[in-house]
């Protein structure tokens, strides 16, 4: 199995959080407000250079007020 980072369902991923966050007027600061972290956290999983744990990808989709199984379905294939 090839590596995820960097690939293009990872990099679909970021693109479907990243547009989650801008549809809800959000910035990465104000998410990361909700999150009780700094806008670097934010700034570093939407560019890719560091991952979100399972745990993380919950609390940021509670915070975008969005269903985590819908997105995950969407990269099944």
């Amino acid at each position: 199995m090839p590596k995820s980072l960097r690939s293009p369902r990872h990099q679909r991923f970021l693109n479907q959080l990243r547009s989650l966050r801008k549809a809800q007027g959000l910035t990465q600061e104000q998410l990361a407000e909700k999150l009780g972290r700094r806008q670097s956290f934010v700034a570093k999983y939407e560019g890719g250079e560091r991952r979100l744990d399972v745990i993380e990808f919950l609390d940021v989709t509670a915070a975008l007020d969005t269903d985590p199984c819908e997105i995950l379905l969407s990269l099944r294939t």
